[in-house]
C-alpha cells in the first residue's frame, strides 16, 4: 500500500493565534517557535512563494475567521495568506476557486460546523483535487475543530457531553475522508468528551479515537504516524482489544457497557502508529528521524 506523500494537522481548536491573553494560559508555548501555526509552516517547507489558503466553509462568520488568520500567520512572517469563502457547492467548483486549489502549498479548514463543511464539500471536485494532492504531493491539509473532525471517513458531527454514555446520544457521518479508521473529537479536555469518543470507538472499534484538546493538535504522516503539537493532551482510544461490549445489545437511551479500552494520553512531541497501534514517545521519534 502506497502512502500519502502529504501532511495532515488536525488541532482541538482554539490554538495560539498570538493574542496577549493567549499567552496568559498556564501551558502556553512560544508562539513563534513552538506554536501550532508555526508548526504548520514549518511542515510546507521551503517552497519559492509558497502560499496557505484559509477555507471557511464550515463557519458562519467567514469574513472575520479569514481576517483572523491573516493577521496571526502576518505575526510569523507570512504574508502570502489567502481566504476561500466558499458558500456552495458551486462555487467550490467554480474555476476559480479550483485553479487557486491548485496553485497554493498548504489549505487550512477553519472551526464552524463540520456537518457544513462536510455537505459543502462532499463530492466535489475540490475535494477530488484536495485527496489527489494530498496522495501525489508534499502537501499541508490543516484542519482546526470541526476542519480536524472532518479529517477522517467516519466524523462526530453532534451529541450531548453529559449523556454520551447513553446509547445513541452521539451522532456519526461521514467526513472527508483523508483518514480512514480514526475518529477524531476536538475541544476534548475543555468540553468532556472522553465519553463522546468511547461511545464512538464502543460502535465501531475497529477506528482509532483521537481526542484533541485546545491549542493541541497531531501532526500525521504517511498516514499512520502521529506527532502530538501543543501546550495540552492528545488521547488515544483504542477498541481493537474490547473484551465486553452491549452497545448491540441494548435500547437507545440506555447506558453502554464497554471493557478493555486502551487509553494512551500523549503530550507534545509524542508518537503513536495508527497502524501498529503502538506508542513510541520521544526518544524512539527522535531515533526516527536521525
Amino acid at each position: 500500500m502506497q502512502h500519502p506523500k502529504g501532511f495532515l494537522i488536525a488541532v482541538g481548536g482554539a490554538e495560539d493565534k498570538g493574542k496577549e491573553e493567549e499567552k496568559e494560559r498556564q501551558n502556553s508555548l512560544d508562539f513563534f517557535k513552538e506554536g501550532i501555526l508555526h508548526q504548520i509552516i514549518q511542515l510546507i517547507g521551503k517552497k519559492t512563494e509558497p502560499k496557505i489558503e484559509v477555507i471557511t466553509a464550515a463557519s458562519t462568520i467567514p469574513d472575520e475567521v479569514g481576517q483572523i488568520y491573516k493577521k496571526a500567520f502576518k505575526k510569523l512572517g507570512y504574508i502570502d495568506i489567502g481566504h476561500l469563502k466558499i458558500t456552495s457547492r458551486e462555487e467550490a467548483d467554480s474555476k476559480k476557486v479550483l485553479e487557486r486549489l491548485e496553485k497554493c502549498n498548504c489549505i487550512l479548514f477553519s472551526g464552524g460546523d463540520q456537518v457544513r463543511l462536510c455537505s459543502l464539500l462532499g463530492g466535489t471536485e475540490f475535494l477530488n483535487i484536495t485527496r489527489e494532492r494530498y496522495e501525489k504531493e508534499h502537501f499541508v491539509i490543516a484542519g482546526t475543530s470541526a476542519g480536524a473532525a472532518a479529517m477522517s471517513n467516519t466524523m462526530i458531527c453532534g451529541g450531548d457531553e453529559s449523556q454520551a454514555y447513553l446509547k445513541g446520544r452521539v451522532e456519526l457521518s461521514m467526513g472527508l475522508g483523508f483518514l480512514q479508521e480514526v475518529i477524531i473529537d476536538t475541544h476534548f479536555d475543555a468540553r468532556g468528551r472522553f465519553g463522546r469518543l468511547v461511545q464512538a470507538i464502543a460502535s465501531q472499534p475497529g477506528a482509532i479515537g483521537i481526542g484533541l484538546d485546545e491549542d493541541t493538535g497531531v501532526i500525521i504522516e504517511k498516514g499512520t504516524r502521529l506527532k502530538a503539537i501543543g501546550s495540552s493532551s492528545v488521547v488515544i482510544v483504542d477498541g481493537s482489544s474490547i473484551k465486553h461490549n452491549n452497545i448491540a445489545d441494548i435500547k437507545s437511551g440506555m447506558p453502554i457497557s464497554v471493557a478493555s479500552l486502551q487509553v494512551t494520553i500523549m503530550s507534545n512531541l509524542d508518537v503513536y502508529d495508527i497502524k501498529t497501534r503502538e506508542f513510541k514517545g520521544i526518544k524512539n521519534a527522535h531515533h526516527e528521524q536521525s
